[in-house]
């Protein structure tokens, strides 16, 4: 889900240098489905235990993370930081280190080392509180998650984010809503990779009919898409509003009393 570089201390946290590049900016996808609802007992806060989807409410909704619930300060913050222009950043980082952080291959340590191709030496624990400032739910997002949580959808988060994940939940306390289920770090693998498709699939133990996966990167949709998993390409609050409520996902917001 999910588009950033070296977040903050060693802990889980989503984007990667393939994430570097511009976003696509292709209409949404979705599809017009509708999902009898059943009864829910999932905790939208906790890892999931498998259970039969007969004892939960459809379809369970994963999301990527990066610039789809919260904002990459990567494209806004990073170049700044580092004093280059963005062009001059993608010319001097090395082309596999961050990618490499994102799946778990590599520690901290070793990212530091060789984030830039000429082995340069940088502030990394300033870069990283110049991405845990720059960490904000995009706009019109959470109220939406709350509005999902609140009528007993099972959420969970499925993103390309290395072990600084948890620079995100720090701030932002993501897992109010959904849970950090599937992340890049822990699974060793990235999306649009089938195979990480299918792990989420098997872990859930849910036909992939009975998912539907929203993304800001196309190519991540299109990849769900062709395991049989509903696709919506994120473009903003509105929009997603909207595509989930023809698939017969309900967002009613409840005020409480």
């Amino acid at each position: 889900m999910v588009k950033g570089l070296l977040l903050g201390a060693p802990s889980p946290s989503p984007s990667s240098i393939c994430l570097f590049h511009k976003r696509p900016t292709t209409t949404p996808l979705y599809l017009n489905l509708r999902f009898k609802p059943s009864i829910s007992n999932t905790n939208m806060a906790l890892p999931l235990s498998n259970s039969s989807s007969s004892q939960r409410k459809l379809p369970i909704l994963l999301f990527d993370v990066m610039d789809t619930l919260v904002r990459d300060p990567f494209y806004h913050d990073v170049p700044a930081f580092f004093g280059m222009s963005m062009k001059e950043l993608l010319d001097c980082k090395h082309p596999t280190a961050w990618i490499e952080f994102e799946k778990g291959l590599i520690d901290e340590v070793e990212l530091a080392r060789k984030f830039f191709k000429d082995g340069r030496d940088f502030d990394l624990e300033g870069l990283k509180a110049c991405m845990t400032n720059g960490y904000s739910y995009i706009e019109g997002i959470e109220p939406l998650l709350l509005a999902l949580k609140q009528n007993n959808y099972e959420m969970h988060a499925f993103t390309n984010y290395p072990i600084w994940y948890q620079l995100i939940e720090d701030k932002l306390k993501l897992s109010k809503y959904l849970s950090w289920t599937f992340c890049s770090c822990i699974n060793g693998k990235r999306k649009p990779d089938t195979e990480f498709y299918t792990e989420v699939l098997k872990h859930l133990e849910v036909d992939p009919a009975n998912c539907v996966f929203v993304d800001d990167r196309q190519k991540n949709v299109e990849a769900a898409i062709e395991v049989g998993i509903k696709g919506v390409h994120f473009k903003n609050d509105n929009l997603l509003r909207e595509e989930l409520s023809l698939m017969g996902i309900d967002i009613t917001t409840y005020v409480n009393q």
